[in-house]
């Protein structure tokens, strides 16, 4: 049996064909290792790529063999190679696999688990696989309109590059027999007359039929197999193209109450929602707010970064969001989106605050607005006031409960998870 094995390298995707029908055979273990590695890296890297260790029992590939055929007799203790009565070694001693943690040995052989390295942008396309933007449907033309080009039929003049082969030489073969078909049927008639000469053998009127015959050969092969108003070539037009303008709004907790820990699991959910956006919808605008006892729209660095603290008013940050979308962002041209983070603590009855704005103001503009609460005690003030919003908006307000950073991945998944039936409309625009 042959095997053929590519191992040239993927410069200029020569092999990109092989390498996406290996990514997608062991998609499973690639996601598993994708998903621990969010929950162990540091912020700094969490977008970089990873190796990939799959068990060497995995990689086995399917082969045929031919039976042994013919009527046998035998007998199956439980293992069809031995029958009763047969003596066999017991294995030798080690670790066998390589990967197990046995006792060391001299002696024995296995082989290690097969690992490979995923890029980059490979292990973004695993990491936000099937996760879009509920509910974006809003489109509109800015003023920076964008143009995408469409097929718009054929054309008679164009460059070199556009020619369309197949109909140029369906043009040149419809012309050659337009203009060659009264000839041929001529030339059919003659040859026939010719056939009938030699059979009487009229030397005159064979010489007077070749004569007609050559002439008209000349005449036929005189017809150009290729002109210039032949070529066809694909014309192209450019239409404006709708694009979907969306804004998230990323809203945390920097209050006192918020441990070190808690900031770095809200900061983790964050700059996975940041890379989400980046990778998946390029034109979409990111508003960052931090807020403790008062909220400030800050950049992307302050927003990571800043150590500033304070005490606890949640409902300033969804005031400063309301504020910022009536004055920037309008809700008939835009997909307003909302993630805040929290440990769920607040001032005295702040929290009623909160669900007012949300409830009369804030939901009533938005595509989705997501709460994520940062807490291994019980369910704080804010939580129980967001649950009654959540009742009576379903469809819009998500609420998850996050307890440790190995929880992050899964809920941002639960959160933006595509829904049946909708596709990913957004994407890349």
């Amino acid at each position: 049996m042959n095997y053929v094995i590519d191992r040239r390298l993927n410069s200029k995707q020569k092999s990109l064909i092989n390498r996406q029908r290996f990514l997608q055979r062991y998609r499973r273990q690639i996601k598993q290792s994708v998903e621990k590695a969010v929950a162990e890296r540091s912020i700094t890297d969490i977008d970089r790529g990873e190796k990939i260790s799959i068990p060497q029992g995995d990689t086995e590939e399917p082969i045929f063999r031919h039976g042994k055929g013919g009527y046998q007799q035998q007998v199956y203790p439980g293992n069809k190679e031995f029958s009763s009565g047969d003596r066999f070694k017991r294995p030798e001693g080690g670790a066998g696999q390589g990967s197990g943690q046995g006792q060391a040995s001299d002696s024995g052989e296995g082989m290690d688990d097969f690992v490979f390295e995923i890029s980059q942008a490979e292990f973004l396309d695993f990491m936000f696989e099937d996760l879009e933007l509920p509910n974006l449907v809003k489109r509109h033309l800015a003023g920076d309109v964008e143009y995408k080009t469409h097929r718009a039929g054929f054309s008679d003049v164009g460059n070199p590059g556009q020619i369309n082969i197949i109909r140029s030489m369906r043009q040149a073969s419809a012309r050659r027999l337009a203009l060659g078909g009264k000839d041929r049927r001529k030339l059919k008639a003659l040859k026939a007359q010719l056939h009938e000469a030699e059979q009487d053998h009229d030397r005159d009127r064979i010489n007077t039929l070749d004569e007609q015959i050559e002439k008209l050969q000349k005449r036929l092969k005189r017809i150009p197999w290729l002109d210039d108003f032949d070529l066809k070539y694909n014309f192209h037009v450019k239409q404006p193209v709708p694009r979907s303008r969306a804004v998230m709004f990323c809203l945390m907790d920097v209050s006192g109450s918020m441990t070190q820990g808690i900031k770095d699991i809200a900061k983790r959910f964050f700059i996975l929602l940041y890379l989400f956006l980046q990778r998946n919808y390029e034109h979409t605008d990111v508003v960052f707010i931090r807020h403790h006892t008062s909220a400030k729209e800050v950049d992307e660095e302050e927003f990571f970064y800043s150590r500033e603290t304070g005490g606890t008013i949640v409902s300033s940050a969804l005031q400063l969001m309301n504020e910022i979308v009536d004055a920037r962002y309008p809700p008939a041209q835009w997909n307003i989106y909302g993630a805040q983070a929290s440990d769920g603590d607040n001032w005295n009855d702040d929290s009623s605050n909160c669900s007012r704005i949300l409830s009369t103001q804030l939901l009533s503009k938005v595509q989705h607005f997501s709460y994520i609460e940062i807490t291994e005690q019980d369910h704080q003030s804010l939580w129980h006031e967001y649950s009654q919003i959540q009742h009576h908006y379903q469809d819009i307000f998500a609420m998850q409960g996050i307890r440790s950073a190995a929880d992050i991945y899964p809920v941002f998944r639960q959160l933006f998870q595509r829904k049946l039936g909708q596709t990913a409309q957004g994407a890349g625009q």
